[in-house]
This record gives structure tokens, C-alpha cells and sequence, in this order.
């Protein structure tokens, strides 16, 4: 059951990456073409700032989930309501919070950029965008929580991409008719406002939520443990953006944005992955089945590690020529830059392949245990960027997150190896190497076949198809020569699950 609830979530949560990617690549082409780089810039700046409002929210969902692992896998229904009241609760006081920051964000950001857009401008566009992150704290988040924990995470998933399928089809329309980015904008908080909204009311009534109940706010006492895993992870992922919108210019963010913007997309597609995976090592971990836990982490770490391996190997190899392609015609700032789409590109490929052992420390709950390394690792890519992007800009700052993400991925493998699985580290860097030789492999073989230069999207995708191939068979052949028993269980459990036979 636990591998049927796994694949679906990640089928669905697949759908959702991949309409994810395409629609973010449509909406930020049309942003440059009708309005210019500087507006990508600058919508991309607002959204990663409004990042720092959610950091208010971080923590509760991995502390919730942890909790309620343990009642839904023994059906303890009062336990889930408790539990399901006191983060709710929470979520309503962060809620208010949180309109009160990106008021005040909404006030401030504009000084940040008063030499291209206008106070009124930039504030009002704040407003606008913040408007959706809002609406999701106050209505949606803690439904979203109890449907991971539950592995029914798909149907959040299903109901996320028609959000972005319409959210990019209102958006093209009013674009290509002159619309400012103001009722562009606008139109998308309408949208995913609706999302938190009927998701609140599915779960409501599939789980018979009772809200009059006494909160158990003891269950989720490790949710400041866990804020510092989040802001971790949230300085991984805006810290670039941020440091470039204070440092250099909007120029130069809308040169971040469209390498960012495929590597986030890839990243929620390798993610998808990892979807339900979570709650299945929390029900393992709760039960106390050490050794099938074992096995299985041996499993999604072949799994992972040869996605990562082949997703971001694609990726040093196609992106430049995706990029040229993308932005003909955009001469407003010179868009290719391949050393930093190279350092950026490895620093994503670390932040891959940590995704198994994060996932075990979280479902395990051991937030406080790795809180050391949560607030290292920020540290280190903070100072990092400040200090790298004055002489080297771009890449720089991709400096400072390629540092903090090894040692984030390494302290994560570490703790999770000593002190859960309880097996040889030795493992972790075997693995490494091994993902180093077969992107060596690929390299050489791709760069020998002298491949045609594209110069449109026919010609690429050609190119992706054949290096893709390339790509699979490589990474095969290695992980039957290095990690055979390993390969033969995920094919046989990737089987099952496809099968819809019962399995862990």
C-alpha cells in the first residue's frame, strides 16, 4: 500500500512539475519580449523576497507531519484531530504575521529599486503578488500537511497544475493584448488564491477534520527545531536572487532568473520523485522496520542518484544552447554565461542528491539534532555571495550556494548514516564519485559526436533526445557494474509499484 500511495504521488506530482516547467518558461518569454528584462527582473525579485514572509510559516509543516505519522499509521482519529487543531491554530496567528510582513516588505522593497521602477509601482505590484502567498498560509497550508502525511499529497498536485494551466493561459492572453504587469499579476493571485481555498474544503470534508477539540500543541513542540531546516533550505534557494537585487541591478537578476528558472523546474521534476517518500520512512521509522528501512533508502538513493546524475548532466550539456535559443532577440543584457551555468548547475546536482537523507532525518523528526548544521549552512552561503559578487556578480554568488549545499548534503549523510540507518559513510562518497564518472562518460562521448549547433527548438530537442539516450544507457551500465543488487531491487520495486502490487 505505501508503495502504490508512492507512486501515484509521484506520477501526479511528475504532472505537476512538468506543467510547472512549461508554463514557467512561457509567461517570463512573453514578460521580456512585450515588456522587457527588467520586468522579469523585477516580478522575479518581488517573489523570492516574499520568500522571506514564508520563512514566518517554516517548521510547523515538517513538526506536524512527523506527529502524524505516527496516529495515522495507527488510526488514532482524536490524536490527528489535535493535532490537525493545534496547527491550525498556529497557522492563523503566522497568517497575520505574515500580512503585516509583506505590508511592511511592500513599504521597504521599492528603495531597493527606485533607480529603475517607481515607489507607487514596485509597492503596488508587492501588494499584489503577496496577496496569493497570503491566502495560502491563512486557508491552505495546514490541509496541505495533513494530505502529505496521509501520501495523498496527488490530489493537492492535480488541483496545482490546472492552477497553472489557466494561471498561464489568462496571463499569455492578457500579455499578448498589452495588459500591464500589474493586471497580469493580478489575474495569477486570483487564481492560486482559489487553490488553498478548495483544498481546504476537500480535506475538511474527506477527513471529517473536528475543530472543536483541544489543540495538542505538545505534538508539534519541534517546530522551532524544524524552522531551522527551512530557513536553511529557503537562503539555498533565494539567497542569490536577493544578494544580486541589493548588489548589481534587475539586468542582472533577469540573467539569474532564466537559468533559475530551468534548474528550479528540473529540481521540482527530480523532486516529484521524492514525493510521499517522506511519510513511507516515517510509517517504516514509526513501526521500527530498521532493516526494510535500510534496504529502502539504499533503494531511493540508486534511484535519486542516477536521476540527478541524468537530469544535470543534460543540463551542462544542453543549457547554453536552450538559453541562446530563448532569448533571441532580448539585447538588453548578454544572457550567456557559461561558467556560472556550470558552477550553478553542480551546486543543484549536490542539492539532488542530498534529497534521501534529508527526507529520513525529517521523517524521523530530528530537527533539533541537525540544527547546527540548518544555521552553518545559511551562514555560509550568505557571507559567501556578499563577498564573492562585488568582483565575480553572477557567479559569485553561485559560488557561495555551491559551498553551503556540499556541506549541507554532507552533514545531512553523515548524521542520517551514524545515528538512523546506522551504516558505512563510505557509501555516500562511493556514490559521488561514481555519478562524477559517469557525467565525465557522457561528456566525452556528446562532445565527440559533433553534434549540430541549434539554432532553434526542433535542432535542441534533437540534440536532448540523442544526449538523453546517451545519458541512460551510461548511467545503466555503471549502475549495474557499481551498485547491481541495489539496481535490481528499484527496478523490481519500481515494477511492483507500476503493478499496483502491495509493498513498502
Amino acid at each position: 500500500m505505501r508503495g502504490k500511495k508512492a507512486t501515484r504521488n509521484t506520477l501526479f506530482s511528475l504532472l505537476e512539475q512538468l506543467v510547472s516547467v512549461v508554463c514557467g518558461l512561457i509567461l517570463p518569454r512573453l514578460i521580456m519580449a512585450t515588456l522587457g528584462s527588467k520586468y522579469n527582473g523585477l516580478t522575479s525579485s518581488v517573489s523570492q523576497f516574499l520568500s522571506c514572509a514564508i520563512l514566518l510559516r517554516s517548521g510547523i509543516g515538517g513538526a506536524t507531519r512527523a506527529a502524524l505519522y505516527k496516529s495515522i499509521a495507527q488510526e488514532k482519529h482524536d490524536e490527528i484531530n489535535a493535532i490537525v487543531r493545534a496547527t491550525d491554530l498556529f497557522m492563523k496567528k503566522i497568517g497575520l504575521i505574515l500580512a503585516a510582513g509583506i505590508v511592511l516588505f511592500s513599504i521597504t522593497y521599492p528603495l531597493l529599486v527606485q533607480n529603475e521602477f517607481g515607489w507607487v509601482f514596485s509597492c503596488s505590484l508587492f501588494l499584489i503578488i503577496g496577496a496569493s502567498t497570503f491566502a495560502e498560509s491563512f486557508f491552505g497550508i495546514t490541509y496541505l500537511i495533513v494530505l502529505q502525511a496521509d501520501q495523498r499529497v496527488w490530489i493537492a498536485s492535480l488541483l496545482k497544475s490546472i492552477c497553472y494551466i489557466i494561471n498561464t493561459a489568462l496571463g499569455a492572453l492578457l500579455l499578448l493584448n498589452g495588459q500591464s504587469i500589474h493586471v497580469v499579476k493580478l489575474c495569477s493571485t486570483v487564481v492560486f488564491v482559489v487553490y488553498p481555498i478548495i483544498l481546504g474544503i476537500y480535506v475538511r470534508k474527506h477527513y471529517k477534520i473536528n475543530k472543536n477539540v483541544e489543540p495538542d500543541n505538545k505534538a508539534i513542540s519541534q517546530r522551532w527545531d524544524a524552522f531551522w531546516q527551512q530557513v536553511a533550505t529557503f537562503v539555498t534557494t533565494n539567497t542569490d536572487i536577493m544578494v544580486l537585487t541589493v548588489f548589481t541591478n534587475m539586468l542582472e537578476v533577469s540573467v539569474y532568473t532564466v537559468y533559475n528558472m530551468v534548474l528550479e523546474g528540473l529540481r521540482r521534476v527530480l523532486t516529484s520523485f521524492s514525493n510521499g517518500l517522506e511519510a513511507a520512512f516515517g510509517n517504516m521509522i514509526a513501526k521500527k522496520e530498521d532493516n526494510l528501512l535500510r534496504e529502502n533508502v539504499a533503494i531511493i538513493e540508486t534511484i535519486l542518484y542516477s536521476a540527478s546524475t541524468f537530469i544535470y548532466t543534460c543540463a551542462a550539456l544542453l543549457i547554453l544552447p536552450f538559453v541562446t535559443i530563448y532569448t533571441h532577440n532580448v539585447t538588453d543584457v548578454n544572457y550567456i554565461r557559461p561558467t556560472f551555468a556550470y558552477v550553478i548547475i553542480l551546486a543543484n546536482f549536490f542539492n539532488g542528491i542530498r534529497i534521501p537523507y534529508q527526507l529520513v532525518v525529517q521523517a524521523a523528526g530530528h530537527y533539533k539534532q541537525t540544527k547546527r548544521g540548518a544555521i552553518i549552512e545559511p551562514i555560509i552561503n550568505l557571507s559567501l555571495s556578499i563577498m564573492l559578487v562585488y568582483k565575480f556578480g553572477l557567479i559569485g554568488v553561485a559560488i557561495g550556494t555551491l559551498v553551503a549545499t556540499i556541506f549541507r548534503t554532507v552533514q545531512y549523510s553523515v548524521y542520517m548514516s551514524r545515528n538512523i540507518v546506522k551504516r558505512n559513510i563510505g557509501l555516500v562518497l562511493c556514490r559521488i564519485l561514481v555519478s562524477l564518472f559517469e557525467f565525465s562518460i557522457i561528456y566525452l562521448i556528446v562532445n565527440n559526436l559533433g553534434l549540430a549547433r541549434p539554432d532553434d527548438y526542433y535542432t535542441w530537442l534533437l540534440n536532448a533526445l540523442i544526449t538523453g539516450m546517451i545519458s541512460v544507457v551510461v548511467i545503466a551500465l555503471c549502475n549495474v557494474v557499481f551498485f547491481k543488487n541495489d539496481t535490481v531491487r528499484a527496478v523490481s520495486k519500481i515494477k511492483d509499484s507500476l503493478a499496483g502490487r502491495k509493498g513498502a
